[in-house]
């Protein structure tokens, strides 16, 4: 990839080219690598309560609406501090609808590796988010993810709808079947009929509640 000529006089870094610096490129596409990770997370906290939040033992994710963490987009410098206190980061759960232009879910994944690059190369510890859309981004989720290291994927509102689950399944397997990670880190639920057969293979399966189930537990013990 040649570099984005940003030194001249008045010129704003508007495609956060800084995010890739000395990075490496895989793919047509050119997504940037993320370097394999041995750590695992014992506790999670999304990124908005993380801001704010002292218990630094977990690992910020972020599966939660855009609108909440759009903001390390524009302005990942300012939150470098905040996320650097915390054990890691799992990379940035841009959404990719199945009826989002390609070009957008490619965008979305780029996103996510850039994002996961800058924050490996300022010293956080990172698992890549594997997210897909349609069939036509099963490949392309992969790209940049490191092979044979744990990976995080979000489950919640993806395997309620039969549609939803089938894309949900296949796209899992393909992303196993390509990435073969030691660890999967699930937000949300993690049924056996799913992940049974992961375990089979030798893979720990770590499972997270939602936010979402969380909070409705506690309202119904109140």
């Amino acid at each position: 990839m040649s570099s984005i000529n940003c030194t001249r006089s008045g010129c704003k870094d508007v495609f956060r080219s800084f995010l890739v610096k000395n990075a490496t490129y895989e793919g047509n596409l050119e997504i940037p690598a993320i370097k394999p990770e041995k750590q695992i997370p014992r506790k999670m906290i999304s990124f908005s309560k993380a801001i704010s939040s002292r218990d630094f033992d977990c690992w910020v994710h972020f599966y939660e609406d855009d609108v909440a963490f759009e903001r390390i987009w524009n302005n990942p410098q300012k939150y470098l501090p905040i996320l650097l206190r915390y054990e890691g980061v799992i990379t940035p759960d841009f959404s990719l609808y199945r009826d989002m232009p390609l070009v957008m879910q490619q965008w979305n994944i780029y996103r996510s590796r850039a994002i996961g690059h800058w924050l490996q190369s300022n010293g956080a510890s990172v698992i890549v988010n594997t997210r897909w859309g349609d069939e036509r981004t099963f490949d392309t989720c992969c790209i940049g993810a490191p092979k044979f290291s744990p990976i995080a994927v979000g489950s919640h509102g993806c395997i309620k709808l039969l549609s939803d689950r089938s894309v949900f399944i296949h796209g899992l397997d393909y992303v196993i079947s390509k990435l073969r990670p030691n660890a999967i880190i699930v937000y949300g639920s993690a049924p056996n009929t799913i992940f049974e057969k992961y375990r089979a293979m030798g893979i720990t399966i770590l499972q997270f509640d939602s936010d979402y189930k969380n909070a409705h537990k506690k309202a119904v013990i109140a």
